[in-house]
């Protein structure tokens, strides 16, 4: 089989290498996965750089995080209903510390039956093979880690990102009020048009005094921050007493080797005398942390969301293995608005349901 493998820690067009591997074998309680469809995510990039929260160990199959396919056998000790030839997402975070599995940049995988996920025929593989990460992560940070009710106000920074849409959407599904933080002005119309309530581009205007403005003296208790430094200092500082913010992403430290950039200068008078909590969020963490029973759960209601429109995931774009090289500058392209994705078509789900 066909697979995707960075040789050692370096920048991904260096390192990287399309290697010829035996098809892996299914143990007990695992399933042997044909891969039709995986994305490439800027945390794949970052591991390859040695830049993320863990390390495979090299030479290793790229892919961390996610993929869709079909089950192509199971080991001894299966369970869960599963059967031979079923689509099934692959949620293939690695749970830290823990087990973790193959990496998806590969025509076959072997995964634990209680990381798979049988999807509907009407989702597509571009929709399905997105599933396990950025929808996930919006729905935990919304639902689970902050509990935010309807018709209260949720801060969110990096609106424009996929995680961000992902947030507005689901906010205005449960009813909950957005401020969108932005950083180009042209940015503002297509988060008005999905739905934010509020939008403020830092381009132009101020932060602190714009959500002083929009959400009046009892101030914002939540928000939700992907960029970190500045910015995510002035969330914090944003905050009414007592209020909490998650740091989920550190978009403003992107490529950095300074340890110096790599930080949040918080104020610590108004920690300490507004008794704030900012506090940071892993999915990598959370997959260790939590039971299979949850992760199921909340993969489950994901793919409900997702099915029934309520989440809109963007159509990605495809490419074969072999242009590893043209995806992975694809991914790092500024406002490309697609992800890119590895397709493994041998002709077999041409006509099938749930092509990408």
């Amino acid at each position: 089989m066909r697979a995707l493998v960075a040789v050692e820690v370096g920048e991904p067009d260096e390192v990287l290498r399309l290697e010829s591997r035996p098809v892996p074998t299914a143990g007990a309680g695992q399933a042997l996965i044909r891969v039709q469809a995986t994305p490439v995510h800027a945390s794949d990039l970052h591991v390859v750089r040695g830049r993320y929260g863990f390390s495979p160990g090299f030479p290793a199959v790229g892919g961390y995080m996610e993929c869709v396919g079909r089950i192509e056998a199971l080991g001894p000790d299966t369970g869960g209903g599963l059967r031979i030839g079923e689509r099934v997402v692959v949620a293939a975070v690695p749970a830290v510390p823990g087990p973790r599995v193959a990496g998806t940049w590969q025509e076959y995988l072997v995964a634990d039956t209680h990381r798979l996920l049988p999807v509907p025929g009407r989702l597509s593989d571009s929709s399905a093979c997105q599933l396990a990460v950025n929808p996930l992560t919006a729905l935990l940070l919304v639902n689970r880690e902050l509990d935010v009710q309807p018709g209260e106000w949720l801060l969110q920074t990096a609106a424009g990102s996929t995680v961000g849409r992902l947030v507005v959407q689901l906010a205005g599904h449960l009813g909950i009020r957005t401020i969108n933080v932005v950083r180009r002005r042209d940015a503002v119309a297509e988060i008005k048009a999905l739905g934010g309530d509020e939008v403020i581009c830092t381009e132009d205007e101020d932060l602190l005094q714009r959500v002083t403005e929009i959400a009046g003296p009892a101030g914002v208790r939540k928000a939700v921050d992907c960029v970190a430094g500045h910015l995510g200092a002035q969330v914090s500082q944003a905050l009414a007493p007592g209020g909490e913010a998650v740091v989920y992403g550190a978009l403003s430290t992107h490529r950095q080797t300074d340890p110096a950039a790599l930080t949040v200068p918080l104020s610590a008078r108004s920690l300490i005398y507004e008794t704030k909590v900012v506090r940071g969020f892993w999915l990598n963490r959370w997959f260790g942390a939590a039971s299979p029973a949850d992760v199921l759960d909340a993969l489950c209601e994901v793919r409900t969301l997702v099915t029934d429109g309520v989440l809109s995931i963007p159509q990605g774009r495809p490419f074969p293995l072999e242009d590893f090289a043209e995806a992975v500058s694809f991914a790092e392209a500024p406002a490309h608005g697609a992800k890119p994705l590895f397709v493994f078509d041998d002709g077999r789900d041409r006509d099938e349901e749930g092509s990408v």
